[in-house]
């Protein structure tokens, strides 16, 4: 079949008045429409059993059929529906929304829906509504006419939203007037493309995609008697249909009751949200069979987090302290309120981390680069390394801003959390704030740069000197990393700065000038626990990213920053057995590396046995010997 072209096959009379003969009297009961899971679809998974703060109703019911049928009049004689009508419709409502009432979808035929050509285009653009006498080879429902009547409202607005549906297009309430009961007196239902288009940018270079046509297409119902009655009809659309396409339609896109449990049982069992929608993806036999979208999953598990874990806020943060210092005395908690009583600044710290600072405080990294969350707040984790060489948390915040006055407040709190005990090591990157905070609460402390931020910088920094990959980049790499004593680094990164003009580089006289935190050779003395960089940081915070995203909001993210600490706790137990119960034999007959045995975790042996690997491989000779001292001279 020729592109552009319609099947002849599923072509469909694109007229509006069908002769009266072609127009059944009543429309089939509406359990030929409903999509609803029923009592469960087959292939939606077995969900456990909700504690009492999360139980979920027991007696849900599933649209198993519908209990009525329409009660209409035989129909009127035809009439023309896309000219004149007897009464005023106002266009452009503020109020207009889309319909709140529950929308349902029909199963698709054996030919698919994916395979059926756009309904009812003309050559002009418009597009008129097709009758729907027999739209999929099985369901059958009658076109809106003048003189419909419904029984309650809730039978129009589910009546035509299914019409719309299998036309292809979506449907919405335009406008709607109630009684002094409360009920619907006058209602005006459309397609959902009608109204005109706004720019609500700013930028007229760059517009905002808008649904909106102007599309005609509504019915006006009124009241009489009890009932619903359609008084005018317009089924002329100015835009083209597509009945595989209306299920992305908002009114055509509902999440059931089964796939709600189905979506809460899985979050609470820490599943994303990926795997969930997969799965129901899978079960459905395709996207094309579920009734919505995976915004509408990732939609109501946001909403339905909020239900579980409360409004948010400082008072959030609150609860969860006084919570975890009622089950242990030990845990540290500091809230910092503005004069407007809000939340600035944020610390807390488990015994546990507490604990772990006083065999493995000798070195801490702190970064604030990793997640900002929805209100502004950088997470900022103290993190050490314990001996299994896995990265330990000892103390998280939330601040406010990162200036010299907020990081003070931190470290500060954090000083008095460990009981006024200072690291003997810290690492950072080269954040001017935190480097005048360290040196006012820290001033003994070791402060280190983070050399792999520093590095990254010479592409940005260097890349565009005619030099840079000529020997530029070498020789400053061979400055940095082999130089053995202070005085060669000077004498070595004078000769580059010389050798290729860089006496003007603002960015070299400044690492220069901080020289003393960031090259290795000036911090050699210092014990560093393996690390130059703040990467124990990034690796908690790689942690992290299974728990907590830039959207978190205070309730989840203590939530969630609690399911992590646990599972970090778990590693770390998993590693103490593994030590415990496999010893690594040793690769030489040295006492030396017979005791690291011993005494080391099996992480930590396996650095010790390369080393050994490395000193088996050395061919070394005695020079010279000064009492207990002796000096080798070694062949590589």
């Amino acid at each position: 079949m020729e592109k552009g072209k319609e099947n002849p096959s599923l072509s469909i009379p694109c007229s509006s008045n069908p002769s009266t003969a072609n127009i059944p009297t009543t429309a089939p009961k509406f359990s030929n429409y409903m999509h609803g899971y029923g009592t469960g679809p087959a292939w939606s998974p077995a969900f456990i059993t909700y504690s009492n703060a999360y139980q979920c109703p027991s007696n849900i019911q599933m649209n198993t059929g519908y209990p009525f049928q329409y009660g209409m009049r035989p129909p009127t004689p035809p009439m023309a529906t896309s000219s004149g009508t007897t009464e005023r419709f106002e266009e452009d409502t503020p109020g207009c929304r889309e319909t709140e009432a529950p929308c349902f979808s029909s199963r698709l035929d054996e030919q698919g829906e994916e395979d059926r050509p756009d309904l009812g285009e003309t050559g002009d653009g418009t597009a008129e509504t097709p009758p729907l006498d027999r739209m999929d080879g099985s369901d059958m429902i009658e076109e809106p006419k003048a003189g419909m009547e419904f029984d309650s409202f809730e039978e129009l607005m589910s009546y035509y939203k299914i019409y719309a549906k299998k036309c292809g297009f979506g449907s919405m309430t335009q406008r709607s007037e109630r009684d002094d009961e409360g009920s619907v007196r006058y209602v005006t239902l459309g397609c959902a493309r009608g109204g005109k288009a706004r720019n609500r940018t700013m930028n007229v270079a760059k517009p905002r995609p808008t649904g909106k046509t102007d599309c005609k297409v509504r019915i006006n119902v009124l009241k009489v008697k009890g009932k619903m009655q359609l008084t005018t009809v317009h089924n002329t659309h100015n835009h083209g249909l597509s009945p595989q396409k209306s299920r992305f339609f908002r009114c055509n896109r509902e999440v059931s009751e089964t796939v709600k449990r189905v979506l809460d049982t899985n979050d609470i069992a820490g599943i994303r949200m990926n795997k969930s929608f997969g799965s129901l993806v899978v079960g459905a036999g395709g996207f094309e069979n579920l009734p919505f979208l995976k915004k509408d999953c990732r939609n109501y598990i946001d909403k339905a987090r909020h239900l579980r874990l409360g409004a948010g806020g400082a008072g959030a943060l609150q609860d969860y302290f006084c919570r975890m210092q009622y089950k242990n005395p030990g845990f540290f908690a500091l809230m910092d309120l503005d004069d407007d009583e809000r939340l600035k600044n944020v610390f807390w710290a488990d015994p546990r981390s507490r604990a772990a600072y006083q065999d493995f405080g000798d070195v801490v990294t702190f970064d604030t680069t990793y997640l900002t969350n929805r209100y502004g707040m950088p997470f900022a984790p103290f993190v050490g390394v314990n001996h299994h060489g896995q990265s330990i948390l000892l103390g998280a915040g939330l601040i406010s801003s990162e200036d010299t006055e907020t990081f003070t407040w931190l470290f500060r709190t954090w000083l008095q959390c460990m009981d006024g005990i200072a690291p003997p090591a810290i690492i950072t990157d080269q954040d001017r704030a935190m480097k005048n905070a360290i040196a006012i609460v820290f001033p003994k402390t070791r402060h280190r740069f983070c050399l792999w931020h520093i590095l990254k910088k010479v592409p940005e920094k260097l890349g565009s000197h005619r030099a840079y990959k000529s020997g530029l980049k070498t020789q400053l790499m061979k400055c940095v990393y082999d130089t053995q004593t202070i005085e060669e680094f000077e004498i070595s990164w004078e000769e580059v700065i010389k050798t290729y003009n860089l006496e003007e580089n603002v960015w070299l006289q400044s690492l220069y000038a901080e020289r003393t935190h960031w090259v290795p050779v000036f911090l050699k003395e210092y014990f560093w626990a393996g690390m130059s960089t703040t990467q124990q940081s990034e690796s908690m915070n790689a942690f992290f990213d299974g728990y907590v995203h830039a959207n978190t909001n205070l309730n989840e993210f203590v939530d969630q920053y609690d399911n992590a600490l646990r599972k970090k706790i778990e590693n770390e137990i998993s590693s103490d057995f593994h030590s415990f119960s496999v010893t690594i034999p040793c690769i030489s007959r040295s006492p030396i590396e017979k005791r690291f045995q011993e005494l080391y975790t099996n992480a930590k042996f396996r650095k010790v046995q390369q080393q050994v690997m490395g000193v088996l491989d050395m061919d070394s000779s005695l020079r010279r010997r000064d009492g207990v001292k002796k000096t080798y001279l070694i062949a590589m």
